[in-house]
């Protein structure tokens, strides 16, 4: 079974809510939407305190090539625009809405009803694409039109759609697997006609035996889309190890990117949020996010609206638990601790994990004894150890020489370090 050559973990799925189908989250009263949702340029406001604005209405306009529009994602009264504190309590601009009915805007089409043939031309795929806000929904939240703006000289070869979900704990992506599957194989369809391409690959780690097997099936109305079951071994939902499990192709380090190997890769959930911005014109203004954790009494499934504070979401999976050390926002993995619970959902805001005290805490880290564990973990290949020291030294150039700019920040040399050294942490400061 395929995966990528190098390195990798396995810890524990934890997958506690992959039996727990979709429930829609009831709206918020009050939404804060952060004008930087994305990696990239912050959108500009488009509103003012006083406006009224409906559900799908463009609130905020990319400001430039790298940049997301950002649309409103409940109808109401805008009661600021404001400097607030996301995530890691660094303050920034966001639009504050303040919920009156559910009144959406004209053109986007509500039903159920599958839509499958897809009239429109490459170009204007990528303008949908654009006009409805999508970016990257596996975390990274890279605006998805530049994405699939092929360079001069370069060519798509392989298209993959990132079903792996390796993260642990998270189930979101498996969930519009298996609830979304039509209209997720439909978006692959739409994005191979905007890539030029004949065909794509949809990468499932074997740990979702009926993702792969619904899929496999349903694939079968679509004899240029394969499903190629993987290798449970982390991290291979990052690109890299991804493009490397499926085509045996290896991404060359920075500035090189997937194009470079004629590759391009998309997640689950932002090809089901194309399949809605092209073929039924909504825009990007809710998601499916997981809340979990062993002692969450109702881990869950949402779809909630953007900017809907966090701590509602945990209220709907019973509440915070009063031995919760550590909310995190995505994995345990790659995820980062929330400094408060009022921060709002994002695009990019894929899970929502409670830890308890004693799972949260972090061992005294100790010296390190040049096992060298880290560096047989590390999928990119790198010398994590020596990083390290640089990082601790700050010595740039030793870092920048031995391919810092290729760590990917999976964890996975700090998940094996036998000292407990935070070695990503250490990383991201340099």
């Amino acid at each position: 079974m395929k995966t990528f050559p190098r390195g990798g973990v396995h810890p524990s799925d934890n997958k506690l809510s992959r039996a727990e189908a979709v429930e829609v989250l009831a709206l918020p009263d009050v939404v804060n939407v952060p004008l930087s949702q994305h990696i990239g340029a912050p959108a500009v406001a488009k509103v003012a305190k006083g406006d009224k604005v409906k559900v799908g209405e463009l609130i905020a306009e990319a400001a430039g090539f790298v940049s997301a529009n950002i649309h409103a994602p409940v109808s109401g009264t805008v009661t600021g625009v404001d400097m607030l504190p996301n995530g890691q309590g660094i303050r920034q601009m966001m639009i504050t809405i303040r919920r009156e009915g559910d009144e959406w805007a004209e053109g986007i089409d509500t039903s159920k009803e599958l839509v499958r043939e897809c009239t429109l031309s490459a170009p204007e795929i990528l303008a949908r694409i654009k006009e409805a806000g999508i970016v990257g929904m596996g975390g990274a939240a890279f605006p998805t039109q530049v994405k699939l703006t092929v360079p001069a000289g370069k060519k798509v070869e392989h298209l993959i759609i990132n079903g792996v979900e390796c993260e642990p704990y998270l189930t979101s992506d498996h969930r519009v697997m298996l609830e979304r599957s039509e209209e997720l194989l439909v978006g692959v369809t739409i994005l191979m006609r905007a890539l030029g391409v004949s065909g794509a690959s949809i990468g499932i780690e074997n740990n979702k035996p009926d993702a792969i097997a619904l899929l496999t099936e349903k694939a079968k109305a679509y004899p240029h889309i394969e499903v190629v079951p993987l290798q449970v071994k982390y991290p291979q939902g990052g690109e890299k190890q991804l493009i490397a499990a499926v085509t045996g192709r290896e991404v060359p380090a920075p500035p090189a990117l997937p194009i470079n190997v004629g590759a391009v890769v998309q997640n689950v959930g932002t090809v089901f949020a194309i399949y809605e911005a092209v073929m039924k014109n909504k825009p990007l203004f809710e998601r499916v996010i997981t809340v979990t954790g062993k002692e969450v009494q109702n881990p869950s499934n949402l779809l909630a609206r953007i900017g809907t504070p966090m701590n509602q979401l945990i209220e709907e999976c019973g509440g915070l638990p009063e031995n919760t050390g550590k909310v995190i926002g995505g994995g345990p993995m790659m995820g980062k601790a929330l400094m408060n619970l009022d921060v709002p959902v994002c695009k990019g805001s894929s899970g929502l994990l409670l830890m308890s005290e004693r799972e949260s805490r972090r061992a005294e880290p100790q010296p390190c004894i040049r096992c060298a564990k880290c560096v047989s973990a590390c999928p990119m290949g790198l010398e994590p150890y020596l990083l390290a020291t640089a990082s601790a030294l700050r010595n740039w150039e030793l870092a920048e020489d031995n391919d810092i700019t290729s760590c990917i920040e999976c964890g996975s040399c700090a998940y094996v370090c036998p000292a407990r050294i935070p070695l990503v942490a250490q990383f991201r400061l340099t």
